[in-house]
């Protein structure tokens, strides 16, 4: 696409008051680039929870912004310091924006870039995100798509799929090792059964819905577990089921339920490691995990570029799919959110934005 193709207005989805409804509104396509930056013509944007936060003000985000840190699609603009991407690069984008590259964090090791602290701003979260026809993304964050991965895969992938992968890699599990998900059977979830799966581990999956627990046994849990039936009876049933009766070697909370970190750490090992995504007001866990236990707690955000593109090697080895509830249209926004809090919902909410660069890629053979 030249310049003379990228139009100067678009529609955006856009959080316009704290704690309202979404607004649609025309707003100027992004037309200044940075040195890395890239410019984005929108396949699919994926809803998450951390949309319902910025909508709340968690994040303090200044309003209008337009939502959606979960995106991709197709590069159309680049900027003067932009070399591993180019026009026509099908892309997975990257979340941070303009990390500053000087700070600890930066400098290494690599899989820590992400914790930036002078970073300008996070798509969708502090700046315009991907519910728009373009979005302004970082090149360095950013992913190229392999051909066998999917615009409405890698969508939800940002940060779903960044996550969760990320919190696999930080248990340092090895081939035939236990893993468990404590809600296994949400957008986050049903990906880290399939990676975990895929890297050679034994997966136990938790979660306290029928949908869930469904979900769990479709992408190949090793053993599904019903939270509704109490922490002994969780504990009793996945000793019983592992070696030596000790439970998992590691585990993840992807749960905000307020026993879900504490579950998470009593059917680990002692000893074991208990990996925090979710991200409730606080964090409970009781004293005698920590201590009579010495169970370790691990916090993890989003991959880095380079965990980012070892996942999307993993899912097009290993055909890794992703569950979307698909709305074709940013006129689809309100229908989208009824979905995501009627609390029925099975993996991610996605809205097709362009469904030609859907079309488009079926030609170079993306399934997955």
């Amino acid at each position: 696409m030249s310049p003379q193709e990228i139009p100067k207005e678009m529609r955006a989805i856009q959080v316009a008051e704290y704690k309202q409804p979404y607004k649609i509104n025309t707003i100027p396509v992004p037309s200044s680039l940075s040195p890395h930056d890239i410019l984005v013509k929108v396949a699919v944007a994926s809803n998450c929870h951390t949309d319902s936060m910025v909508s709340a003000g968690v994040f303090g985000t200044k309003l209008p912004c337009t939502g959606s840190h979960e995106g991709s699609g197709t590069v159309v603009s680049v900027g003067s310091e932009v070399s591993d991407l180019k026009v026509g690069d099908r892309v997975m984008c990257g979340i941070p924006l303009h990390p500053c590259g000087k700070c600890a964090s930066c400098k290494g090791p690599e899989n820590q870039s992400q914790y930036c602290q002078d970073i300008d701003g996070m798509i969708g979260v502090t700046t315009h995100g991907c519910f728009a026809e373009y979005v302004k993304a970082d090149a360095r964050c950013s992913t190229k798509l392999p051909d066998k991965v999917s615009f409405l895969s890698a969508a939800p992938l940002a940060c779903a799929g960044r996550t969760v992968w990320r919190s696999v890699l930080q248990t340092g599990l090895k081939k035939g090792e236990w893993i468990c998900f404590v809600g296994s059977g949400g957008g986050l979830g049903h990906l880290g059964v399939q990676f975990a799966k895929a890297l050679g581990l034994k997966v136990v999956g938790i979660d306290a819905r029928d949908e869930g627990l469904a979900l769990t046994e479709e992408y190949g849990a090793d053993l599904v577990v019903d939270a509704r039936k109490g922490k002994e009876a969780n504990v009793k049933e996945i000793q019983d089921a592992t070696p030596g009766n000790l439970g998992v070697d590691a585990s993840v909370t992807l749960a905000e339920a307020d026993s879900a970190a504490g579950l998470a750490c009593a059917v680990t090992r002692m000893h074991g490691t208990m990996i925090q995504i979710a991200q409730p007001d606080e964090v409970k866990v009781p004293f005698a995990e920590l201590i009579f236990r010495n169970i370790k707690i691990h916090g993890s955000l989003i991959s880095s570029a380079e965990e980012s593109k070892s996942m999307l090697d993993c899912i097009a080895e290993h055909g890794i799919t992703v569950k979307t509830n698909q709305f074709h249209g940013l006129d689809k926004i309100d229908e989208l959110v009824e979905m995501v809090h009627g609390g029925k919902i099975q993996g991610k909410a996605v809205i097709v934005v362009d469904q030609e660069q859907l079309e488009q890629e079926k030609k170079i053979g993306a399934k997955f």
